[in-house]
């Protein structure tokens, strides 16, 4: 038991002296944990959209650990994606508030051309959530609740499918993907990745989440106190799979919540390139 003891000390004092740089920025762009790319193929995809590039950014909690000076390192990091479409999300707001319209009026430099789209988080509540609404009309970005939108390249079109508050299943258990067919192509936009095994999402070929961070504090991707997800580690991060076998990516994010550190889990923004799968 001793020995047990002093090692597990061992492994606290070890965790204790790498902290700082377990949570640096191992990307150029300040502010940016890292820049994670997923490629991803599927026979569903149109012709004409192989190639196509996803920017995905999600629980910025913005001021938390991520605050203003860590703006332009994040535009920078996104704009260096060449997206074609940027999806946000949810989470803007810290716990101890921030001026949602700069950080909305910042993305807003990235300039994708097929535009931004987003959902909300469980922390747009209240004067967040009329902020955060507020901020997204002024800049353009387009809020998917429980929506469906398509995007086009010529002839050929994917849906985008965005949840509204995915943590009342009473109002919003029912997913707009249902009504889809097996055919489109539908990527799914998501705040937790609960939702995508409490639901039937079928006719999903793709849903993106954040909302875990990360665990926000992890050993090997294994351990964590933090516990945001009522599935345990099991949709911690990175790409995992539902019990039907849809693929969801889950994103560490920008920010912290609770407890503004981070540890073996780096702030990041996402890229998901899609290609056709011959």
């Amino acid at each position: 038991m001793k020995q047990l003891n002093l090692l597990a000390g061992g492994l606290l004092l070890m965790s204790l002296l790498l902290s700082s740089c377990a949570t640096a920025s191992f990307s150029k762009y300040k502010g940016v944990g890292r820049v994670k790319q997923y490629d991803f193929y599927s026979a569903q995809l149109p012709d004409s959209f192989d190639g196509f590039r996803v920017a995905f950014a999600s629980d910025f909690h913005y001021e938390s650990r991520f605050t203003a000076r860590r703006l332009s390192g994040m535009c920078r990091a996104l704009r260096s994606l060449d997206a074609d479409v940027l999806l946000l999300g949810g989470d803007y707001r810290g716990r101890n508030g921030g001026d949602v319209d700069q950080l909305f009026q910042a993305l807003k430099t990235v300039e994708p051309p097929y535009g931004t789209y987003a959902v909300m988080g469980n922390h747009e509540r209240g004067e967040a959530d009329s902020l955060a609404r507020q901020a997204m009309r002024e800049t353009g970005v387009r809020l998917l609740e429980h929506r469906v939108d398509t995007l086009w390249r010529g002839k050929e079109y994917i849906l985008l499918c965005g949840i509204r508050n995915p943590f009342d299943l009473k109002q919003n258990g029912v997913s707009p993907t249902l009504a889809l067919q097996e055919e489109d192509f539908v990527l799914m936009l998501v705040h937790t990745p609960d939702y995508v095994e409490d639901v039937d999402v079928s006719h999903t070929d793709l849903a993106l989440a954040g909302h875990t961070h990360g665990g926000q504090v992890s050993l090997f991707h294994r351990w964590t106190p933090a516990h945001f997800s009522k599935y345990g580690n099991r949709f911690l991060t990175g790409l995992k799979h539902n019990s039907a076998g849809i693929p969801v990516i889950i994103t560490n994010g920008l920010g912290t919540s609770r407890k503004d550190v981070r540890l073996f889990t780096p702030s990041e923004v996402v890229l998901v390139v899609l290609y056709k799968k011959k």
